[in-house]
């Protein structure tokens, strides 16, 4: 389903479920409260930009689901450049990245009717052909200024879509491989910045509960939930 305007793609998307509609996806030309991951809203100039929610098997691990979110979106991006371009990451937990800016974003969230939770809901920001941005969000980019053409936002959902349904059906474990072997500044070291301060570490693996595990210059072993560390840009 294609709104020309909503207020949350995610919101709208629980709320026809509840109603008992029978539908698995929605994307807008332009919402009015969108959300991230920590609670700040997404820029996305109207009609520029794939917004979409995509509805979720419910059975499978929420953290997981959040993995294959990030790996659909991955494949789909790094489909539609030019062959020899590269630098498409995703940043844990599930941004997709290219180089040092942010291209994507993405929320899963658990749609909860009565006291069941019934399904999961993948809400998704992929700046496409916007080229101005004007929050103060410090690194977005767009697929146009990659690539330095506009992309049918139409033909990207159903892109997109194809990615995600396809990924799914993979053993839960390729999924994985493919995620930790595409993870933004996954060789070397690089700084970091938790409640104590400072410091530089590689990453050493992402546990499928979620955590990321870090080895810093002095051999230390450090994990983390999300939200407990920033990954200095």
């Amino acid at each position: 389903m294609f709104l020309s305007e909503c207020d949350s793609t995610n919101t709208q998307l629980k709320r026809l479920l509840a109603m008992g509609e029978a539908i698995d996806y929605i994307y807008a030309g332009y919402q009015t409260a969108g959300r991230g991951q920590t609670g700040n809203g997404w820029e996305s100039e109207r009609g520029k930009n794939l917004i979409c929610s995509i509805l979720l098997p419910p059975e499978k691990n929420l953290y997981f689901l959040n993995i294959a979110a990030g790996v659909a979106v991955h494949r789909t991006v790094s489909g539609l450049v030019d062959e020899g371009v590269s630098g498409f990451t995703v940043k844990w937990p599930n941004d997709i990245y290219f180089e040092d800016k942010k291209l994507a974003g993405i929320l899963v969230e658990n749609a909860i009717i009565g006291s069941e939770v019934r399904y999961a809901i993948a809400g998704i920001g992929l700046n496409v052909n916007q080229t101005e941005f004007r929050s103060d969000a410090p690194n977005p980019i767009s697929l146009r200024q990659i690539m330095g053409r506009e992309y049918d936002v139409h033909e990207l959902m159903q892109q997109l879509l194809a990615a995600m349904h396809a990924v799914l059906a993979e053993p839960e474990q390729e999924v994985w491989d493919y995620y930790r072997a595409h993870l933004y500044r996954r060789e070397g070291y690089w700084p970091y910045e938790d409640a104590d301060g400072l410091f530089r570490a590689r990453i050493e693996d992402v546990l499928q509960t979620g955590e990321l595990v870090l080895r810093d210059e002095e051999n230390r072993k450090r994990i983390y939930h999300f939200k407990q560390i920033r990954c200095v840009l």
